[in-house]
């Protein structure tokens, strides 16, 4: 008898459990599709983001979900380094999370170790020579941004952005990156 209630004490416990999984990836699911995503990284405030649809071209200042070019040499080099969270865009790579500093025909220069777009210092655009582990980064030798991409960044010292990798191509764009529940922690 005890050992019958304890078969029907465990059977209930699983039950529960796999209601609660099921709960809690159905919620999961939907939230994915509803174009939500957790940041975890420091480029942009800790949280809980969406992608808005952005029915127009992007915008100078426009903060945006955008993957990378897969096939970039220093995207594969930061997705060896770890640098990128693995997500769904194409190599398995997180869309990132960025602002666009820079469009088509302007002029990208590296003045001292700071970035200057037609000329004007960016701020927050210092450029690091080393990673955090020691290892060298390879800077954007400078240019204008080509019809159909974007140079993008963000104001975190040690952020992975078009400072490293150049314009980036603009149908990468997902959307607009709108904050929800965010932990600004500066």
């Amino acid at each position: 008898m005890i050992e019958r209630a304890r078969r029907r004490g465990r059977r209930e416990a699983l039950a529960i459990l796999s209601l609660a999984g099921l709960a809690i990836g159905g919620i999961a699911a939907a939230g994915f599709l509803g174009g939500y995503r957790i940041n975890s990284t420091p480029s942009f405030p800790l949280g809980l983001w969406r992608i808005e649809e952005l029915s127009r071209e992007a915008r100078l200042g426009d903060t945006l979900f955008i993957c990378p070019p897969a096939s970039s040499p220093a995207i594969e080099l930061a997705r060896e380094r770890l640098y990128l969270p693995a997500g769904l865009c194409d190599g398995g790579i997180a869309p990132l999370i960025k602002t666009v500093v820079a469009l088509p025909g302007q002029l990208v220069t590296i003045e001292g170790d700071l970035v200057a777009i037609d000329g004007e210092r960016l701020s927050h655009s210092s450029i690091q020579a080393k990673d955090g582990q020691g290892r060298p980064l390879t800077v954007y030798a400078e240019g204008i941004v080509p019809a159909g991409a974007l140079f993008v960044h963000s104001d975190y010292v040690a952020s992975f952005d078009s400072r490293y990798f150049g314009p980036i191509p603009a149908r990468g764009v997902l959307g607009l990156a709108t904050p929800v529940f965010i932990f600004d922690v500066k």
